[in-house]
Order: C-alpha cells, then sequence, then structure tokens
C-alpha cells in the first residue's frame, strides 16, 4: 500500500475511532442530562481551569527553552512561546497529532535552527513529559489499590504504568543493547533520542527543574480536572483526582484518534466511575476539558495570523506537514551524538 494510502487510512482509522467513543457514550446517557451538566458548571469554576491550563502552558514553553538550551540552541522565552502557541494552533486544525510538533520543527527550521536539534528538542520535550506521567500514576498505584477493590481495573491501570515504565527504561538503555537491533530499521533514530533523554535526566544540570516542572504541568492539568469536577458538583476528592485523573492524560496522549477525542471521553467515564462520580459527570468533565484545550488553541491560532512566516506558509504545506507527522522524525542527522556522550 502507497504511503500517502497508508496514511490516509490511518487518518479515518482514528476519525472512526473518535466519533464512534463519542456516539457510544453519547447513547449510553439522557442527552438533556448531558446538556444540562455542561451548561450547569459554574462559569468562575470553568474560568479557573482554564487559567491553570494557560499557567500550564507557560509552563511548558519554559521547560521546552531549557531542552533547547541542552541542546546549545539559544531561543528567547517570547519567541519559545509564540511558536509553541502556533503548534497547540495546529494541533487542532491538522488531522494528525503530531502535526503541531512538526509545525514547531519547521518554525525553529525557519529561525536556522538545525534540523537535529529541533527534531530532538521537540521530542524531547514529548518524551519529558510522558516520563514524568509515568512517574505520577506510578506513585499514585498504591493509593489506587487501598481506594479501588476492582481487580480488572487494578490490572488495566497497573498494566499502563508498568508498560510506561518497561517503554521508558527500553529507550533509556536502548544503546546498550545488540547491535543487530539497534541498527534495525529506523532504530539508530532512536537510540540517538534515548541518549538525549538519559542525559537530560542524568546529566544536565538543571534536571531538577526540567522534570520537576514536567510534574508540576500534570498536576496542573489534574488541578483543572478538579476544578471543573467541583464546578459541576461532582462528588470527587483530592486524593481521587490525584489517582484518577493520570491515566486519563497517559491513554489521552496516545496517537490513536483525533487530538485525543473520543479516548480521553471513554477514559474519564471509565476512571472516574471508579471513584464514584456518575457518567453524565464524567462525560461532561472531558468535554469541558476538551473545550479549553480548542480555546487555547484558538488563541494559538490568533497568534499564527500576525505570526510573520504565515505568508511562507501555504495550506499544501499545512498537508503534506500533517501528513510527514506520521514519518520517523527521530531519523535525524547524528552530528552531535559524541558530543551528547561525553558531556557529564
Amino acid at each position: 500500500m502507497p504511503l500517502r494510502a497508508k496514511q490516509a487510512t490511518f487518518f479515518v482509522a482514528k476519525l472512526v475511532l473518535s466519533i464512534g467513543v463519542l456516539i457510544y457514550l453519547v447513547h449510553r446517557l439522557d442527552l438533556d442530562q448531558l446538556r444540562a451538566n455542561l451548561f450547569a458548571v459554574d462559569p468562575a469554576m470553568f474560568l479557573f481551569a482554564l487559567a491553570l491550563i494557560g499557567i500550564q502552558t507557560l509552563i511548558s514553553n519554559s521547560r521546552w527553552m531549557l531542552i533547547m538550551r541542552s541542546l546549545d540552541v539559544s531561543i528567547e522565552w517570547l519567541a519559545g512561546l509564540r511558536i509553541l502557541m502556533i503548534s497547540l494552533w495546529f494541533n487542532q486544525l491538522l488531522p494528525s497529532s503530531a502535526g503541531g510538533d512538526v509545525v514547531r520543527v519547521w518554525l525553529l527550521r525557519r529561525r536556522g535552527v538545525q534540523w537535529s536539534q529541533a527534531v530532538r528538542g521537540v521530542m524531547a520535550d514529548r518524551f519529558t513529559a510522558l516520563l514524568c506521567l509515568v512517574a505520577l500514576m506510578v506513585a499514585g498505584l498504591p493509593f489506587l489499590f487501598t481506594r479501588v477493590h476492582n481487580s480488572a481495573a487494578d490490572l488495566a491501570i497497573g498494566g499502563l504504568a508498568a508498560a510506561g515504565v518497561a517503554g521508558t527504561i527500553f529507550l533509556l538503555t536502548l544503546d546498550r543493547w545488540p547491535a543487530r537491533i539497534t541498527e534495525f530499521g529506523p532504530m539508530p533514530g532512536f537510540v540517538r533520542f534515548g541518549t538525549l533523554v538519559r542525559y537530560l535526566l542524568l546529566g544536565f544540570r538543571q534536571r531538577e527543574l526540567l522534570f520537576g516542572s514536567a510534574i508540576v504541568i500534570h498536576l496542573l492539568t489534574v488541578a483543572s480536572c478538579f476544578v471543573l469536577a467541583m464546578g459541576l458538583q461532582a462528588k470527587l476528592s483530592v486524593f481521587d483526582a490525584f489517582v484518577f485523573f493520570p491515566p486519563v492524560i497517559l491513554l489521552t496522549a496516545i496517537p490513536i484518534s483525533i487530538s485525543g477525542w473520543g479516548v480521553r471521553e471513554g477514559a474519564m467515564v471509565a476512571c472516574l466511575a471508579l471513584a464514584g462520580v456518575s457518567p453524565a459527570k464524567a462525560l461532561a468533565i472531558s468535554l469541558l476539558l476538551g473545550v479549553i484545550g480548542v480555546i487555547i488553541g484558538v488563541a494559538g491560532g490568533i497568534v499564527w495570523l500576525a505570526s510573520p512566516e504565515r505568508g511562507r506558509f501555504t495550506a499544501a504545506q499545512a498537508v503534506a506537514l500533517a501528513e510527514d507527522a506520521s514519518a520517523p522524525l527521530l531519523d535525524a542527522g547524528a552530528e552531535q551524538d559524541s558530543e551528547m556522550r561525553s558531556r557529564p
């Protein structure tokens, strides 16, 4: 099957999954009840949740700037924020969940950043966030097992955390594996990326700030979800929020749906049911969180409209970037490999 056909098939599959899960969830609920929940949210709480996600975006930019500095790339904080906001807009606009990341790489290249540095900086930013999210899930497992007496749920969430830990260990130690594995296909790119992440984790001078900020970012998402739950008068404790929201965030990050829609709603309903939250309220929390994401994305769209690069970016280029987003971005140049390995 040609690459273009494979990409189209993958996109259609993600679209069907997103729409299918949403239809299934809505079909099980009373639409009037769902509508009542959506419009019953306390406006002050919704704005508070929006503000928390806005603060999260600012901290995310600072984390990304730290990573770029580790690659000897100096970008002004405001310039980085502009690029990040534009990428959030394209995350909403492009069919691929990686579209915004590819746009980030493109904008960095427009500023003269080398391809390998741009790709590694964006990918390391993503993986740093994922690594800290897995750490939060692992930290919450003991509380989960004491809170939930459902073996299937314990197995599912525990298995998800275990898979995250195993994947992290695999990536960080990939350069120590036999050559017949590490030299196969796209594996050299993953080896180089794993080396960079290990350096950030063990050798980067500001690693505490880097990973501390990543954890704060996830806690802000948890806090935003909790605030929305309070705005809907859902009976959810802070303890429950810490235990049940990180798995939802992790599942949403898996690129099997359109911008997480559908997967986030299904995971939210399933996880919050373990805390005694009704499906209607859980679905409303997820949809409101999605609306906040759209609002932040639209703010990025306004930044894009004022961006000097917009005149050099055509619709055809946007489609091409979306299609290329599924390509192995890790297969960047290796000119910095020896430097990464030699740093203390």
